[in-house]
């Protein structure tokens, strides 16, 4: 199989299977959702040969705790990253979000305060909002060429006044930011120094595009670490429910493990065992030619957007396959955007979704054939004319 770029210019039909993306409820007729994160590309091949060959036995009985997975996993983040890690280590999860609550509930306790960069990916306040811990927003600063950089000033400001945890987005979701070593390197100083956990979510870790490299917080300090892993996102298999907690820090490990066991949260149904160790052991031919295509669609989107959409600003992507666009100079609010981009056919994700400070945003997910970038945009372009 070869996993150019005429492989992901096909795309695929997603329709009535039950795809959260395309089958949505609220979208109606010809719409083009470009909203949810996952890809409109066909996995490697070898994942679901694999899933059905294992379909052919005609048993699905309890798994045991696959060495193989493990393996596959710690191989995989030493030849991609160069990241050691140990079965020890680990902890599996049913997704990054699980790891997330998680997390809330074994470093804090009911009342404490939780630490976030915003805008956010929306479950990470939805994690602490929901296990009754106060979240305290620190505001990225906005560069003027729409790209974010850490606050550190703000972020040190809310652990003087008393924050327990840090929930970090590494790359980031919406600003498409790949951060750079010394900036983790700071804000793992700051978890250090006021003796707080910090939580990595690094489930876009494979998204990164050259010259910038991925450093994973593992990377930068063993104490107050723990970082969330998954290959939902990178090969494009989210519906197998399958994810990594990491820690090498003992106390912390034992902490998460505890709540996990409490909550009988389990994982590592068979399907998600055989396709995500497929995944990590083969399929790295289809995540570099993904890589080549994804990194054409982003620079074509940027210049769909200063041709189409002359008064919105793109943040700089260096990270993800969401574009975080800035539509404040149209005067709307995200749910008139949104109301006028369904009208006009395409669906994208508010603002409001990742915080407050995302009003008059929208994140375009560009992980589909480019014609279907190039068409998302021009029905923009549509509605903000009328």
């Amino acid at each position: 199989m070869q996993y150019d770029r005429a492989f992901f210019d096909k795309g695929l039909d997603r329709r009535n299977t039950g795809c959260e993306k395309w089958d949505a409820e609220f979208l109606h007729g010809d719409v083009l959702p470009l909203w949810v994160a996952d890809m409109d590309f066909a996995c490697a091949e070898g994942i679901w040969k694999a899933m059905a060959e294992r379909a052919q036995h005609p048993c699905f009985g309890y798994n045991s705790d696959l060495k193989a997975y493990t393996d596959a996993f710690c191989n995989y983040m030493q030849r991609r990253h160069q990241l050691a890690v140990c079965e020890k280590e680990m902890l599996r999860l049913p997704c990054v979000v699980t790891g997330l609550k998680t997390c809330v509930q074994a470093y804090t306790e009911k009342g404490d305060k939780v630490a976030i960069f915003t805008p956010c990916y929306g479950p990470f306040a939805m994690s602490v909002e929901s296990n009754e811990r106060q979240l305290v927003g620190v505001p990225l600063i906005e560069r003027e060429d729409g790209g974010y950089d850490m606050n550190l000033t703000g972020m040190e400001q809310a652990l003087q006044e008393g924050a327990k945890l840090i929930l970090l987005c590494n790359p980031h979701n919406p600003a498409s930011r790949c951060w750079a070593k010394d900036e983790l390197e700071a804000i793992g100083a700051l978890a250090k120094k006021y003796q707080v956990t910090l939580v990595s979510d690094e489930i876009h870790a494979d998204f990164v595009y050259k010259p910038h490299r991925f450093t994973s917080m593992l990377h930068v300090q063993k104490e107050n670490v723990v970082a969330l892993f998954a290959a939902s996102k990178t090969f494009n298999i989210a519906g197998l429910q399958q994810a990594q907690l990491v820690s090498r820090d003992e106390n912390l490990h034992k902490k998460a493990a505890d709540v996990l066991n409490r909550n009988g949260v389990t994982s590592g149904n068979t399907m998600a065992l055989v396709g995500t160790m497929v995944a990590y052991n083969e399929g790295d031919a289809w995540l570099d030619g993904l890589m080549e295509y994804l990194d054409e669609n982003r620079k074509a989107l940027a210049e769909y957007v200063k041709e189409y959409l002359p008064k919105a600003r793109l943040a700089p992507i260096s990270a993800t396959y969401l574009g975080w666009i800035d539509l404040r100079a149209y005067g709307k609010t995200c749910d008139e955007l949104k109301e006028m981009f369904d009208r006009a056919g395409v669906a994208l994700t508010g603002g409001t979704f990742f915080g407050c400070e995302g009003e008059g945003f929208m994140r375009l997910n560009f992980g589909c054939p480019k014609a279907w970038v190039l068409e998302g945009v021009k029905r923009m372009a549509k509605a903000l004319e009328e």
